[in-house]
């Protein structure tokens, strides 16, 4: 048992290329045989455990194309070679470890970006306070494209929270390129009816978005990017340059793609406010739908009250369609979930959804201590609950 033939294709695959390399939301890297072998008994006990890779999706609930996790076999050759000494065998070709890092992922995973677009640098004030802000980012398009897969690469994964990605066709929106979101000029611009509401969303975990073949995401010649940008407090100054990479679609497209958000105005139980002190549960009913609709994903979104979130449709015979469990909430972790095949929701179906909170001083992830009443809003201190669907008609 040795770590060039029986190891390295295990954490390359699962992983160093999707996390743990240079740039990545890892840690630390695990591209060599030193890497790996230095953290060996840590790699076994969290694999052994299914602690990694991390995927806070309930499997008996619903499956998913994009799970993460290692079969019995796997996690059994891992404790085999830790048990056994960690033996490397002959060197094998490290091109492979090398090629994994920023601007290398399209690459390992069997594909290049069509279009890279980064933002302007943005300096980060260290004020210690949370910073939201809107950035412009011309996209120079002489015709349309369809975007089959986007990614959002991080310039500073220690700061950025989350990103939210739009489309303006307008051409007027050049202006709104870093300003703050409480900046009184930010109502004007809201005005204006966007192209896309929302092309994509990265968030902590979240990975590159592709949908299947000949379904894509349409974005008009002349349009432009909107980024929304949350960045955590920071006691320093500190610098981001973003990018957004898009591939286009390279076979004829034939459905379009289309986002449902589901938000927090969705609450059948209003209002949301979580008293402190308190583990409150909040209910969402989306519906009937008027057309027949065809699911590709959905991500949920909480902050760090939330506990669980599971949600599932109604269809109008009253058979149910599983959508979403994740027991036990992971702030870190949160995932564009791929369903392995499309979930079809007839006309007349309807949406429903709960999520559970804890807003009391034992839940150590509360980041109000003592804890505090929160409602509604983007600040890691306050509190959301999103369903976000890709789907046909």
């Amino acid at each position: 048992m040795t770590y060039t033939t029986h190891i390295r294709p295990i954490i390359l695959r699962n992983c160093a290329v999707p996390c743990h390399h240079p740039g990545g939301v890892g840690p630390f890297n695990l591209l060599t045989y030193e890497d790996v072998a230095k953290r060996g008994k840590f790699v076994a006990k969290v694999t052994q455990s299914r602690y990694m890779p991390p995927f806070p999706a309930d499997r008996q609930f619903q499956q998913y194309a994009n799970e993460r996790g290692l079969s019995e076999t796997e996690i059994n050759t891992i404790q085999e070679w830790v048990n056994g000494g960690m033996v490397q065998g002959e060197p094998g070709n490290r091109q492979e470890a090398k090629s994994v890092g920023p601007g290398a992922e399209g690459v390992v995973q069997g594909a290049k970006p069509d279009l890279v677009l980064r933002m302007k640098p943005y300096a980060i004030q260290g004020d210690g306070r949370e910073d939201f802000r809107y950035f412009h980012v011309p996209m120079n398009l002489k015709q349309d494209v369809w975007v089959e897969a986007i990614e959002f690469v991080p310039g500073n994964r220690k700061l950025l929270h989350h990103s939210r990605i739009m489309v303006d066709s307008t051409g007027t929106m050049a202006a709104i390129d870093g300003i703050a979101e409480d900046d009184p000029r930010l109502k004007e611009f809201q005005k204006t009816p966007l192209a896309d509401e929302f092309l994509y969303g990265w968030v902590p975990g979240n990975d590159r978005v592709t949908f299947p073949d000949g379904a894509a995401k349409r974005i008009r010649a002349g349009s432009d990017l909107i980024l929304n940008i949350h960045y955590s407090p920071s006691a320093r100054l500190d610098q981001d340059q973003s990018e957004v990479r898009l591939y286009f679609a390279k076979k004829p497209v034939t459905r379009p793609v289309y986002t449902l958000t589901l938000t927090e105005n969705n609450i059948t139980n209003q209002p949301f406010l979580l008293p402190s002190a308190t583990r409150p549960a909040f209910f969402m009913n989306y519906g009937p739908l008027p057309d027949t609709v065809y699911l590709l994903s959905v991500l949920p979104h909480m902050h760090r009250l939330g506990q669980s979130i599971r949600a599932f449709a109604i269809t109008p015979d009253g058979d149910a369609v599983n959508l979403i469990n994740i027991p036990a909430w992971d702030y870190n972790w949160q995932l564009s979930y791929f369903f392995k095949q499309p979930l079809v929701l007839p006309k007349g179906s309807t949406i429903i959804a709960e999520a559970h909170y804890d807003n009391t001083d034992q839940n150590p992830l509360n980041p109000n201590q003592p804890a505090k009443t929160v409602g509604y809003g983007w600040n890691s201190t306050d509190e959301m609950m999103n369903l976000v669907f890709y789907y046909l008609k």
